[in-house]
């Protein structure tokens, strides 16, 4: 009974530790430095960078355009004149004041 026993614990080995090695890399598949969560969370880190470059890719170009407009080749002086009033803080007395509510953006 004992021998039957040992044979059937050393037929067992081999399969148990290539279980394991399975169960091992499985795991690092999914949970490694590099398995698919961290892939997941790379996906979502890449979408949201995106979206911020894109934002910030528009305002730069919102931006071109009002700088380009203070160039001294195009001189608007609409837009000079308002930008003036708008860093001073002044109005002309024949001036139409629109007040806008709080938070909301001229531009």
């Amino acid at each position: 009974m004992a021998i039957e026993w040992q044979r059937e614990a050393r037929g067992a080995v081999a399969p148990l530790i290539f279980l394991a090695l399975t169960a091992y890399f499985v795991l690092n598949a999914l949970e490694g430095p590099h398995g698919l969560l961290e892939y997941a969370k790379g996906r979502t880190t890449l979408a949201a960078a995106e979206q911020e470059y894109a934002r910030a890719a528009a305002e730069s170009r919102d931006w071109e355009i009002r700088v380009a407009a203070l160039r001294i080749s195009h001189l608007d002086a609409d837009t000079l004149d308002e930008r003036a009033r708008a860093m001073l803080n002044l109005v002309n007395p024949a001036d139409i004041v629109v007040f806008y509510g709080p938070g909301k953006k001229l531009f």
